[in-house]
């Protein structure tokens, strides 16, 4: 697949996914949301990815959803779509004319192998925001506003954003940002849980990148798959038990793979660790553990 919309490159174990609109300042459209779901994809299935960061190109990482169509953004008709509407009026919410295209894309980093890095500079609206709670770590760098505009808007949030959110910043501060659609700066992004830090005006993209070099150097990619999905999808569970279930099987299951005895033999060796394992070829047979729920 050819990119118009994204840039998309690899290099020393790095993915980088560029929105490259910054003319539109990285508006988000259907044909965006549909290239990066793509590059993902790329990214899980090559073994020489071992993380993924988003960044934006121009001055801003991203101002929200393209509008340019004005109040024909949500007539499906007008856009030459199926239009979920049925013969008798009602809507068919099951048609993939409703679907979400921001949920998409969360969904989709959320089911990612990869960590995945948002290095985000000058605004992170809409769903320039919510693209980047399924991620693992987000680093801005300072005088980045940040804004769920979409009360602001006549809309409801997206993306999911209102599973991810509260659990990322707590139920008050998602309220807070949700409800009012203001802007809000890095700093207190920070202060709420929702950047890890702060840069300066020209460090995010680099502090992301010295992150995931580290990984890189340092971790075992199969351990790394499984551990961002033990993570979100215990996030949702309800009892320690799951959890527990889960550790038993991911203990004893890795232990008995050749990344496990590596790892021992290179520490006490006191050497780097070079693990043999891939992630597509050595995920244990206990992977995936869950049914995906079908949208309906």
């Amino acid at each position: 697949m050819g990119y118009h919309n994204i840039l998309y490159e690899v290099a020393e174990g790095i993915a980088t996914i560029t929105l490259n609109r910054p003319d539109r300042r990285n508006a988000v459209s259907p044909a965006m949301i549909e290239e990066i779901v793509d590059a993902l994809d790329r990214a899980d299935a090559d073994d020489a990815v071992r993380v993924v960061i988003f960044a934006g190109a121009g001055k801003v990482f991203c101002a929200g959803a393209d509008l340019s169509e004005g109040d024909k953004t949500f007539d499906y008709a007008a856009q030459g779509m199926a239009s979920p509407i049925r013969a008798d009026g009602g809507i068919d919410y099951a048609h993939p004319a409703v679907r979400d295209g921001a949920g998409l894309l969360t969904l989709r980093i959320y089911r990612c192998l990869k960590p995945v890095v948002g290095a985000v500079h000058g605004a992170a609206v809409g769903v320039g925001v919510t693209m980047l709670l399924p991620m693992d770590l987000r680093i801005a760098a300072e005088g980045t506003r940040f804004g769920f505009v979409f009360t602001r808007r006549g809309i409801v949030p997206e993306g999911a954003s209102t599973w991810f959110l509260p659990r990322l910043v707590g139920m008050g501060t998602a309220a807070d940002w949700m409800l009012s659609g203001r802007l809000f700066p890095a700093e207190e992004a920070r202060d709420k849980g929702l950047v890890a830090t702060v840069t300066g005006p020209e460090g995010a993209l680099a502090a992301a990148r010295a992150w995931a070099a580290e990984v890189v150097a340092q971790t075992a990619p199969v351990s790394v798959a499984l551990t961002r999905q033990m993570l979100w999808r215990m996030a949702a569970a309800d009892h320690p038990m799951a959890a527990h279930r889960l550790d038993s099987r991911g203990v004893y299951v890795r232990g008995r793979q050749a990344d496990a005895r590596e790892g021992v033999t290179a520490f006490l060796e006191k050497r780097p660790a070079v693990f043999p394992d891939r992630v597509s070829a050595d995920m244990p047979d206990y992977f995936p553990w869950w049914d995906e729920p079908p949208y309906s």
